[in-house]
């Protein structure tokens, strides 16, 4: 059984040309994490109610999905979100690499994991500290190509995000290459600013489904990635 503190072999062990994040940076982003946290999770308290309630009322299973990701400086934490997929779909498999993950969605997750309401119960992954609202997206344990690149990029300096630079600059239409690249230059910049900057430009981005891929479209786009590194 994997332990919620074990950390994933050799991601701790990096060198890196990242800068070093400034103590008064990190607090900062802490102290608005937990306060902007509480507020949203107090606002959001009965809409995530009434979702609960859909999500039981659509399919059989918790409302609840946990799955092991990788924090910051490699330490392994449960995410939390809403469950929009059913239960017989493999737990520890990203979705973009399920052969055919359409089947597996249900009819309320599809709806919510394309306007990412299947992500609010993160708040709480932001309130206890495991997350932040922007950082890297956090991976699963598995993902070990994509797992390598982010080791000697130095994206495990900061703590995952709900959102980030590479989620606002193309999301499930770029690579896994093209996203590190983004992950690594938002640990060489971050900044309260720019952290101001991703956020505002994740409600338009969430708005306008830009760069939201999923089934056969996700498949395809895959496929154009793989195309594209082999030419």
């Amino acid at each position: 059984m994997i332990n919620d503190r074990e950390t994933v072999a050799g991601v701790i062990d990096y060198e890196s040309d990242c800068r070093r994040i400034g103590i008064g940076y990190r607090f900062f982003k802490r102290f608005f994490d937990l306060i902007l946290s509480s507020i949203c999770i107090i606002v959001a308290l009965v809409p995530m109610l009434v979702i609960a309630i859909l999500i039981k009322l659509d399919s059989r299973g918790p409302v609840m999905f946990r799955q092991h990701r990788v924090g910051r400086d490699g330490e392994l934490f449960r995410i939390y979100k809403f469950r929009s997929m059913k239960t017989s779909a493999p737990s520890d498999v990203a979705t973009k690499d399920l052969a055919d993950s359409s089947s597996h969605i249900t009819k309320i997750g599809a709806f919510l994991r394309k306007t990412s309401i299947d992500e609010l119960p993160q708040l709480f992954n932001v309130f206890k500290g495991e997350m932040s609202f922007v950082g890297p997206r956090p991976l699963i344990p598995g993902e070990t190509e994509i797992h390598s690149m982010r080791t000697k990029a130095g994206v495990y300096e900061v703590r995952p995000g709900v959102t980030g630079w590479a989620q606002v600059n193309g999301r499930d239409d770029i690579s896994d290459e093209l996203k590190v690249m983004y992950d690594k230059e938002y640990v060489e910049r971050c900044s309260v600013g720019f952290d101001l900057h991703i956020m505002l430009r994740t409600v338009g981005v969430v708005a306008k489904k830009d760069g939201y891929k999923e089934g056969e479209e996700l498949s395809v786009a895959k496929e154009d990635a793989l195309a594209e590194k082999a030419a």
